[in-house]
């Protein structure tokens, strides 16, 4: 019998020691299975600084993992190496900026000394890859910006909350090659959420800016591709475009910006600004200096003025399709009280070569179309004006056809 339950106990103890091997990893040493070309992934909680673990990344890149945690620094985090990945833990992981001379928080751009294969001094020096992904950087009123990046080829911002800078929340200098900016939260800056100078073939997608002084700026680049994002409470204006071709603004919420939703200037073509929302807005799209670009199915409302201002140095623009209202809700009844009843519409400033095409004007003040001459060659047809004023019978040298004009029945203000 004791042989029996010896037997027994055995096989109990073999099965055990089995399961344990098949579920229990192999424990590190020289017999550890190792993939190759695999490099370690750096853990800043085992150093004594970001910084210290920023400069463990090899030339050839690697991925740096923030804990959760508060981290206050007073001088920039800097990234200089290529491929290189920083990641916290989402909000969990807070970067601080303290300092107050105007510093950054993070600075990325080429070594100093970065040299081309012949060992010269590379006189134009990039780096390529950086990703920041899943934290919360923060800075103070006289700190200067959140991120600053230089010279970086498809750099990719993901998932970062970027706040209370003294300068923009993101500066992109020159990082031509494919900048990607989505699924981030810029708000509370005291310049620009996301400032852009010479960046080519872009995408800002399915972010939130709120209440920075301008939401985004775009200088000297092209192919701004800008959609799904929301924009609300900005002390002055939304998007800013200068001197950019070939770009779209789409499906964007603009709301409640002091300023203009959108400008337009510095010899801006082929931009294309299609199904946003923009209400409660200063003034609306603001075309200062831009031709061959599309104004299309947009929804203004409750604009103080100028929903779509067309200036002289602006032409060859197509409006279609777009809507222009106040709140009104149907049954005689407006949403908003009666002193919050803005609704401005078109205005051709002394421009040529427009085609208004479409387009519903309901309830706008002063007028549906305002004319200031000498604004000529305007096709202006198959468009509905109901409850307004309108200057598009003073159009000269144009077509002006196919209105439909109607009055509206009687506003009961809402008293909620």
């Amino acid at each position: 019998m004791k042989r029996f339950q010896r037997a027994i106990l055995f096989l109990i103890l073999t099965f055990t020691f089995s399961f344990q091997l098949s579920f229990n990893p192999v424990s590190a040493g020289a017999a550890e299975p190792k993939l190759a070309g695999a490099r370690p992934v750096i853990q800043a909680i085992n150093y004594a600084s970001i910084q210290d673990a920023i400069d463990a990344v090899p030339a050839e890149g690697g991925i740096v993992m923030l804990p959760p945690g508060k981290f206050e620094i007073d001088k920039p985090l800097v990234i200089t190496s290529g491929d290189t990945m920083l990641v916290g833990a989402g909000g969990a992981t807070h970067i601080h900026n303290k300092n107050e001379e105007g510093l950054d928080a993070i600075q990325i751009h080429p070594p100093a000394d970065a040299k081309l294969p012949d060992g010269k001094k590379d006189p134009k020096p990039r780096i390529w890859r950086v990703q920041l992904q899943n934290f919360r950087v923060t800075g103070n009123e006289k700190s200067g910006r959140g991120i600053n990046a230089k010279w970086v080829q498809e750099i990719f911002i993901h998932g970062v909350t970027c706040s209370y800078h003294g300068s923009d929340g993101i500066f992109l200098d020159f990082c031509f090659e494919d900048p990607r900016i989505s699924d981030c939260l810029l708000t509370y800056n005291k310049a620009i959420g996301l400032n852009l100078v010479g960046c080519h073939d872009i995408v800002v997608s399915a972010n939130h800016f709120e209440e920075n002084q301008d939401a985004l700026r775009c200088d000297d680049g092209f192919n701004l591709c800008m959609s799904g994002n929301n924009l609300d409470d900005h002390l002055r204006h939304g998007v800013i475009i200068e001197n950019t071709y070939g770009s779209i603004v789409s499906a964007n919420m603009i709301e409640e910006c002091q300023g203009s939703a959108i400008i337009l200037d510095r010899e801006c073509y082929g931009v294309t600004m299609a199904a946003n929302v923009i209400a409660h807005n200063g003034k609306g799209i603001i075309l200062k200096d831009a031709h061959g670009c599309a104004v299309s199915a947009n929804t203004f409302t409750l604009l103080a003025e100028d929903a779509l201002w067309i200036g002289p140095q602006s032409g060859r623009i197509t409006v279609t399709g777009n809507n222009f209202s106040n709140s009104y809700i149907g049954g005689g009844k407006v949403k908003r009280r009666t002193d919050d009843l803005k609704a401005a519409g078109l205005t051709l400033d002394k421009t040529r070569g427009v085609t208004v095409s479409g387009n519903v004007f309901a309830s706008v003040r002063p007028k549906a179309v305002e004319v200031i001459e000498p604004t000529t060659h305007v096709i202006f047809g198959n468009n509905l004006l109901i409850d307004v004023e309108s200057d598009h019978k003073l159009l000269k040298d144009s077509i002006v056809e196919h209105i439909l004009e109607a009055a509206a029945e009687p506003v009961k203000a809402n008293s909620k």
